[in-house]
C-alpha cells in the first residue's frame, strides 16, 4: 500500500507542475504554443524551472504535516483539535510566501483568510467563496483518516479559508474517495460512496449536480475537450472535482493520459491537474508513473520522505522522530 501513498503525494504535484504553465491560457492559445494534443511534458513557468509545482501542491504537503502531527499528538496521548493543527501548518506556509522563491501565486481568498487572523468553520464561515482554493489541499486528508472522518475533516480544513458549501463539500468529497481507493474500492464504488455522504450536507446541490455530470460524461462518446468545456473552468471547487474526477473516471488505466487531458482546458489547469494526479496516483500506485515525471519534478525525495512517514504513522501506528515532527 506505500505505493499508494507515494502515488497520491507525487502525483497530485505532478499534475500540478505539468499544468502550472498553462494556467488561464485558452485552449487554442495552448494548442498554438504546445500542438493540438496540448502540453504533455513539464514545462519552465514564471521565473520557476520544468517540474516545479504551484502553491497548491504547498498546501497540500502542509496539510499531510498537520495529519501527521494530529497523528504524533496521538501517539503521545496529548489532545489536541484537529482543525486547529493544520490550521497552524497553514499559516507557517503563509509565513513562507514572503520568500520570493517559495510565492507561486496563491490565491487572494486563501491569502486574504489566513492573514484575518480568524479561523474559518463550517458552522461559522469567513466568507462566502467557493473557489477551488479549498478543495486543492485536501487530497492528503483522505490518506490519514478512515472514509467518513475524512470527508469531514476535509471539509473543515477547506473551511478555514473557503465558506460557500460548494467551497468546503467538494474538499469533503475527495478526501472521501481517496480514503476509500486505499480500502480497495474501485473509483466508481468510492464515488458513489462520497454520494451518499455528500447529500446529508446542506447546500450540497451545485456540487452533486456536477459530480453526477462528470460520471455521466465519462460513460459518454463526448470528446474529452467537449465534455471538460461542458463541466466548466476549475475555477470553483464543484467544477474543479468534477473535472478530476471525469479525468480519473475517463483514464482509469493510465495515469499519464488522465493528468494530460485533466490540464488541457481554459482554467484551472493546475489544480484540475492536481486532483486527478492524486486520484490516479492512490489508485495506480507510484510504478504507473512516467520515471522522467518524477525526475523532474521538485522535491520528489523529500516528497517520497513524507509519504513513507505518512504511511509509517497512518497505517503502521508508528511514532516519527519528534525532531521532525515536534508536538508542539
Amino acid at each position: 500500500m506505500i505505493n499508494k501513498y507515494k502515488g497520491c503525494l507525487l502525483g497530485l504535484a505532478i499534475g500540478d507542475a505539468l499544468g502550472a504553465p498553462i494556467k488561464f491560457l485558452h485552449l487554442p492559445e495552448i494548442k498554438v504554443k504546445y500542438g493540438e494534443d496540448g502540453i504533455t511534458e513539464f514545462d519552465a513557468w514564471d521565473r520557476f524551472r520544468p517540474g516545479f509545482y504551484t502553491d497548491d501542491t504547498q498546501m497540500s504537503l502542509a496539510t499531510t504535516v498537520g495529519c501527521i502531527k494530529i497523528f504524533q499528538r496521538f501517539m503521545y496521548k496529548r489532545a489536541c483539535n484537529s482543525t486547529d493543527v493544520v490550521y497552524a501548518r497553514y499559516l507557517e506556509w503563509l509565513e513562507s510566501q514572503a520568500n520570493q522563491y517559495q510565492m507561486r501565486f496563491p490565491g487572494n481568498t486563501c491569502l486574504n483568510a489566513l492573514k484575518s487572523g480568524k479561523m474559518g468553520t463550517i458552522e461559522s464561515p469567513i466568507n462566502y467563496s467557493k473557489e477551488c482554493g479549498g478543495l486543492l489541499r485536501t487530497a492528503a486528508v483522505g490518506l490519514a483518516f478512515p472514509p467518513e472522518m475524512a470527508f469531514r475533516e476535509g471539509a473543515e480544513y477547506a473551511a478555514i479559508t473557503h465558506g460557500h458549501p460548494s467551497g468546503y463539500l467538494p474538499a469533503g468529497f475527495l478526501s472521501k474517495v481517496i480514503a476509500h481507493i486505499l480500502e480497495g474500492k474501485s473509483l466508481q464504488e468510492a464515488v458513489e460512496l462520497g454520494i451518499r455522504r455528500l447529500i446529508k450536507y446542506e447546500g450540497h446541490e451545485e456540487t452533486l449536480k456536477k459530480i453526477m455530470l462528470a460520471v455521466e460524461l465519462s460513460f459518454s462518446l463526448e470528446s474529452v475537450e467537449n465534455a471538460i468545456k461542458e463541466i466548466g473552468e476549475g475555477v470553483g471547487g464543484e467544477e474543479a472535482l468534477a473535472i478530476g474526477l471525469y479525468c480519473s473516471l475517463k483514464y482509469f488505466y493510465d495515469f499519464r493520459k488522465g493528468v494530460q487531458a485533466a490540464v488541457n482546458h481554459s482554467g484551472e489547469s493546475d489544480t484540475t491537474g492536481m486532483i486527478t494526479g492524486a486520484i490516479l496516483g492512490a489508485l495506480l500506485g507510484d510504478e504507473d508513473m512516467p520515471e522522467s515525471w518524477i525526475l523532474k519534478l521538485e522535491n520528489a525525495p523529500a516528497i517520497n520522505k513524507l509519504a513513507d512517514d505518512s504511511f509509517a504513522i497512518f497505517k503502521g501506528h508508528r511514532s516519527l522522530p519528534l525532531e521532525t515532527y515536534p508536538l508542539n
